[in-house]
């Protein structure tokens, strides 16, 4: 069982940035691990999702050129940087962990708020 626990969300202006973290509660070094995030009345939408040992990232056309995963296997920790954020980034954002083929993800985290304000 892997536990995990995002923060850093938080309010900031448009264009402003924030990092998030993704700490699990064992090692993540055999994971894919992902970034989602979930707007108010809106379904959940893939955000970004990096490999095992960090050499692979694909990003949602939304936030490419504006986010950017990467991981700290040694501390068992993913993070998101977001820059010039947009109002249309504010959701709840969750981190996952999953095998590394496919895009299944098998374990969640409980989700950190980002609120962009104008």
């Amino acid at each position: 069982q892997v536990q995990l626990v995002e923060s850093g969300g938080g309010l900031v202006q448009t264009g402003g940035s924030l990092r998030l973290s993704c700490a699990a509660s064992t090692r993540t070094s055999m994971y894919a691990m992902g970034w989602f995030r979930q707007a108010p009345g809106k379904e959940r939408e893939f955000v970004s999702r990096i490999s095992p040992r960090g050499g692979s990232t694909v990003y949602a056309d939304s936030v490419k050129g504006r986010f950017s995963i990467s991981r700290a296997n040694a501390r068992n920790t993913v993070y998101l940087q977001m820059n010039s954020l947009k109002s249309e980034d504010t959701a709840v954002y969750y981190c996952a962990a999953g095998p590394p083929m496919g895009m299944e993800y098998t374990y969640w985290g409980q989700g950190t708020q980002v609120t962009v304000s104008s």
